[in-house]
């Protein structure tokens, strides 16, 4: 055994989560693209079965009371907030991340300027998944703004009286940086403005703090680190005190005030449901409720703790295995600038990602030349790291 694989062993033996990984169902293959899709709980395929058998099945419409689905967007929302730093009362789960992007800003830019205000500027990191972008475009073109792309770096250097509304990623999705939410928070809100954050890279992760740090709106994604499913939904964050000024540019039955009462006027709804649309996607909601079962028991601190060590061993693993020269890591070294996830930067980067899924270390490709390893820590353990960077090693020899 290796100096490193018996390093591995003893981590393992010392890992407070490792007991975490039998809720999951896994195989042999080391699994680091949890960053894109988080590995199926084991929980899930039986209450998925319930819902559609005995929910659907036998209770039908019944369930919409009988079974909590019409309370299921506020309820998992509750169960999510604690994950993200916040209290509960503010989270609705549903839709896609692209729909609450869209609502939370074009929300935010009704909220800093009112008719005869001068806020014209939308500000979005230019580094952002694209999506972002486009979402962004469309907010700018309905609410008659200029967008303005920067790095997350230069977000201080813009703010201005002309700042409507900011939209920032929390992690960046292709070199896993963690960029400042607290001063940049703070940097805004000194603009007299407010952010809406990304959290799809970062919820699940790592500690946000989204009550303790005052963030206005945020939005995330629930098929990441917190193992919902493929296309699992979106969750909306409004915090408590702009709930009721919050103005959503989709206003669905669904938020109305009294959604049965099919009035033709809108009034919206009280507190975190003013953020719903339309009907909710049940079965994938409850899927994700199932899923986070998973985190009974488990703090993000410890979350992050073991994050930040596995990615500690990798990169130590990886320059112990790789030949100089062969990969350059974007990931930046320091803790309070690391997500969960290392990026190397590789020449054959698509190649090479081919090989490693085909000998059983699957992590993804990002274009043009990026090799990306997301490390879950509710499943991934110090043995995975060391066999991904060896396996990693001996392909590119």
């Amino acid at each position: 055994m290796s100096e490193l694989a018996a390093k591995a062993q003893k981590l393992d033996g010392a890992d407070e989560l490792a007991a975490k990984r039998a809720e999951f169902v896994l195989d042999d293959v080391v699994y680091l693209d949890g960053n894109s899709l988080g590995a199926l709980p084991a929980a899930v395929p039986g209450r998925v079965e319930d819902v559609v058998r005995r929910q659907w099945g036998e209770l039908r419409i019944r369930s919409w009371t009988e079974g909590g689905w019409w309370t299921a967007p506020e309820r998992i929302g509750d169960r999510i907030a604690p994950l993200v730093g916040a209290a509960a009362g503010q989270i609705v789960v549903g839709d896609s991340t692209s729909v609450g992007l869209f609502k939370a800003l074009v929300g935010a830019v009704r909220l800093a300027r009112p008719a005869d205000s001068g806020r014209d500027e939308i500000v979005v990191d230019a580094t952002t998944f694209p999506t972002d972008g486009y979402i962004a475009g469309s907010a700018a073109r309905m609410t008659g703004c200029t967008l303005r792309p920067v790095t997350p770096s230069e977000v201080p250097g813009v703010l201005g009286d002309r700042t409507a509304a900011v939209l920032l990623n929390h992690v960046d999705y292709r070199t896993g940086r963690l960029h400042d939410l607290p001063s940049l928070t703070a940097a805004v809100h000194a603009a007299g403005a407010p952010v809406v954050w990304d959290l799809c890279h970062s919820a699940g992760a790592l500690p946000v703090g989204l009550d303790e740090h005052r963030v206005d709106l945020a939005v995330g994604c629930t098929y990441k680190y917190l193992n919902g499913g493929p296309g699992s939904p979106a969750f909306l964050y409004v915090r408590a005190d702009l709930q009721d000024r919050f103005d959503s540019p989709l206003p669905g039955w669904n938020s109305h005030a009294e959604p049965f009462g099919m009035r033709p006027e809108y009034e919206p709804a009280a507190g975190a449901v003013r953020g719903r649309v339309g009907t909710p996607d049940i079965l994938s909601m409850l899927a994700l409720e199932a899923a986070l079962e998973v985190w009974d028991g488990v703090t993000v601190d410890a979350v992050r703790a073991k994050s930040l060590a596995l990615t500690d061993f990798f990169l130590e693993c990886v320059e112990a295995y790789v030949p100089a020269g062969r990969v350059e890591c974007v990931t930046p070294r320091a803790h309070a600038e690391r997500g969960s996830q290392v990026a190397l930067r590789c020449p054959d980067a698509g190649d090479v990602m081919g090989r490693l899924i085909e000998r059983g270390v699957v992590g993804d490709f990002r274009h043009p030349d990026v090799l990306r390893f997301g490390f879950t820590p509710l499943y991934v353990g110090f043995a995975d790291v060391e066999r991904a960077a060896r396996v990693l090693a001996e392909v590119l020899a």
